[in-house]
C-alpha cells in the first residue's frame, strides 16, 4: 500500500466538518439620525397650517319680530311658496289658487316676480316631512334674487287642501 490512504486522508483539499465552529461575523451597529426627519415633519406641519384657509361656519341670520306686534301685509304683496313632503313647489300671490312650479324654473320665476313687485313679502311654508336642505335652497334663491323679506311657517291642513287644488 504505497502512498495509500490509511487513515482516510486522500491528500486532497481538506473538507470542513459539519460541526466546526464558525466565527460569527462582526455586526456593525446601524444608527439613523432622526433629526432631518423631524425637521421635515415640522416644516410640512407649519406649511399646511399656514396655507390652510379656515372657513367660518355658515350661519343663517333670522330676525324675529317681537311677540306682541301684529304685522299687516297687503294681499297683493304676499307671495306664498309651499313645499310638500315630495319636494314639489307651489306658489301663489295673495289668496289665488296655488300653481305648481319646477325647481329648475324657480330662479327665473323669482326674478320675474321681483320685476313685478320689488317689495314682495315671501311666506315659505314647508311640510315637516320634507328635506331641510329645500328650505335652505329656497332662502338662498331668495337672497340671490334680492327678495330679502321672507317668513317661515309650517304647512297646515288648509295649505294641503290648497295644494291639492293646484294647477
Amino acid at each position: 500500500m504505497a502512498g495509500g490512504a490509511v487513515g482516510g486522508d486522500s491528500g486532497g483539499p481538506k473538507r470542513k466538518s459539519k460541526f466546526t465552529k464558525r466565527k460569527p461575523k462582526k455586526r456593525i451597529s446601524v444608527s439613523i439620525d432622526m433629526t432631518p426627519l423631524v425637521d421635515v415633519a415640522f416644516l410640512l406641519l407649519t406649511f399646511f397650517m399656514l396655507t390652510t384657509v379656515f372657513r367660518l361656519p355658515q350661519t343663517l341670520e333670522i330676525n324675529l319680530p317681537p311677540k306682541d306686534v301684529d304685522i299687516k301685509v297687503g294681499e297683493s304683496s304676499l307671495l306664498t311658496i309651499r313645499v310638500d313632503e315630495n319636494m314639489n313647489l307651489y306658489w301663489n300671490v295673495g289668496f289665488e289658487v296655488p300653481a305648481k312650479i319646477k325647481w329648475e324654473d324657480f330662479n327665473k320665476f323669482l326674478k320675474q316676480k321681483k320685476a313685478e313687485n320689488p317689495r314682495f313679502n315671501v311666506l315659505i311654508k314647508i311640510d315637516k316631512k320634507s328635506k331641510y336642505h329645500m328650505m335652505i335652497d329656497i332662502i338662498d334663491e331668495l337672497r340671490v334674487v334680492g327678495l330679502d323679506r321672507y317668513a317661515l311657517a309650517p304647512i297646515t291642513d288648509i295649505d294641503k287642501k290648497e295644494m291639492a287644488r293646484a294647477t
